[in-house]
């Protein structure tokens, strides 16, 4: 991985890395970003001053913790369980997202965040 970052969200602190793909070099030197998160299931998203294109390794099923970066919303998204385009268990995204990072931890408070609250990233 690469960078060390902290998420704010919904009264609760996470840690996570940003890794050294061009998207992840992109948003960490954007840092730190505030904005108005949205709930899509088990997904927190929220545009970011970042431009960036579909890289080669982008995809749309994730990893619980993942950290993705959605080129046609500008989005920075935190994945965390299944969402409304999710078959079972799996965790998808609405189209491919970059792989950005990964969070560590607990990420169970995910759930409590309402949608519409800040969520805030900053460098650790």
């Amino acid at each position: 991985m690469g960078q060390r970052i902290v998420i704010r969200a919904g009264g609760n602190s996470f840690e996570g890395e940003l890794s050294e793909s061009v998207s992840g070099k992109a948003i960490y030197g954007a840092l730190p970003i505030r904005a108005k998160g949205q709930r899509w299931g088990g997904e927190i998203y929220f545009n970011i001053p970042v431009s960036c294109e579909l890289e080669e390794d982008s995809r749309d099923v994730l990893e619980e913790g993942e950290l993705g970066y959605w080129p046609p919303g500008q989005a920075f998204c935190i994945f965390f369980g299944p969402t409304p385009a999710s078959g079972g268990d799996e965790i998808r995204a609405a189209s491919a997202v970059n792989i950005v990072g990964r969070m560590k931890g607990d990420l169970s408070g995910l759930w409590d965040v309402p949608d519409g609250a800040e969520v805030c990233i900053e460098k650790a």
